[in-house]
């Protein structure tokens, strides 16, 4: 591999990880807030909520998804008849289907509609951590 791909790679990671940091973190704020009987921490949580997602979450995805076409671009020869990386871009195809649904959820939250009770939030927050289990152990292990 050349030195120009593993710095690409390396971004790719760094943004994979504070994606998911955000990924991780945003639904657990919507457990609290759901549960926050009043106003004042709500609207702290309203702050909260929109500035995670629209300072870390999104540049993140941006970011990760930006320098991982760019590998997949680079690579696409050796990669495109891998089962493993099919079943991974399925697992990010529904990350990004979580990700917008938070940015939903922040938006609704934010006009004080909260269509979720406290243990729906604490359940939605469990789908990324089984997402990155699935797309960890793909690209590491390249089963199929």
């Amino acid at each position: 591999m050349s030195t120009g791909y593993l710095w690409i790679k390396a971004i790719h990671i760094i943004g994979v990880v504070c994606w998911f940091a955000a990924l991780f973190y945003l639904p657990r704020l919507f457990v609290y807030h759901s549960a926050t009987p009043d106003q004042a921490g709500r609207d702290r949580f309203k702050i909260m909520e929109d500035k995670l997602y629209r300072v870390i979450m999104r540049p993140s995805m941006v970011i990760t998804l930006a320098f991982g076409i760019w590998m997949l671009v680079l690579g696409w020869s050796a990669f495109a008849s891998s089962g493993w990386l099919w079943l991974k871009l399925a697992g990010v195809a529904a990350l990004l289907g979580y990700h917008h649904y938070c940015a939903r959820l922040v938006s609704l939250l934010a006009d004080d509609q909260s269509p979720h009770s406290e243990k729906f939030y604490r359940m939605f927050n469990e789908v990324p951590a089984l997402l990155l289990i699935l797309i960890v152990i793909l690209v590491v292990v390249k089963p199929f």
